[in-house]
């Protein structure tokens, strides 16, 4: 009896369901951005925590859909985090600025929200493929370019014809590079990407490039001031 009393207790739901479910995504995110989802050991991520590996299947049925949790609170924490941005009360050249140097600095301070985006695309995006929300999720941050880009062509700043999403992919390329390649690369050519002065060189660098991408050639935007 006293046996069976203990396995009851171990899959007795939590008081704080809740902090146990944001502990297991925690732990879990870890996990499959270092080993990806084949890779990836529910008892390793169950010993990250304070539940156990039945709890972890109580909340999230399987691996996969854990995995699928993962991916989505990955997203939704730097969709979440762009929005506290004021970006509309900004003038069109320092908004661009703006979102650069936070999407550079975000990349920085969540290097596992890149893994696990190039461990998804590795696996042929089949999970993200069965995430309903997840397009809806995504749907903000090209609603605020979009906004920068409309403000900047009326201050006369801004060219008009620059697509929102192409704008968002050449933002999100600049910015991943040297994460995504920091081991590689970083080897190859003698750079720590982790270097303070290179890290204030890179996002400065990228900033220009991308304001170089949108920028007014011509009429009073051209000789707008730095």
């Amino acid at each position: 009896m006293a046996k069976r009393a203990t396995g009851n207790a171990a899959m007795r739901k939590p008081r704080d369901p809740e902090a146990s479910r944001a502990d297991i995504l925690r732990a879990a995110t870890g996990e499959f951005a270092a080993r990806g989802l084949d890779g990836a050991r529910v008892d390793a991520i169950a010993r990250r925590t304070r539940t156990t590996r039945a709890m972890i299947y109580y909340y999230f049925k399987s691996k996969e859909a854990l995995y699928r949790a993962v991916l989505e609170e990955a997203y939704r924490g730097i969709r979440e985090a762009e929005k506290g941005l004021d970006l509309a009360h900004l003038p069109a050249r320092e908004a661009v600025a703006e979102l650069v140097s936070f999407t550079f600095d975000y990349y920085h301070a969540h290097p596992e929200f890149v893994a696990l985006v190039v461990a998804e695309n590795q696996s042929g995006g089949r999970h993200i493929r069965r995430m309903q929300r997840i397009r809806r999720l995504n749907a903000s941050i090209v609603d605020t370019i979009a906004d920068v880009l409309a403000r900047g062509q009326r201050e006369g700043t801004l060219r008009a014809g620059v697509d929102p999403i192409e704008l968002h992919m050449t933002i999100a390329a600049l910015g991943w590079f040297e994460i995504a390649n920091r081991h590689t690369f970083g080897y190859l050519f003698k750079r720590d990407f982790a270097d303070a002065a290179t890290v204030e060189r890179d996002r400065a660098r990228i900033i220009d490039v991308v304001w170089q991408y949108v920028r007014e050639r011509g009429g009073a935007g051209a000789d707008a001031r730095r």
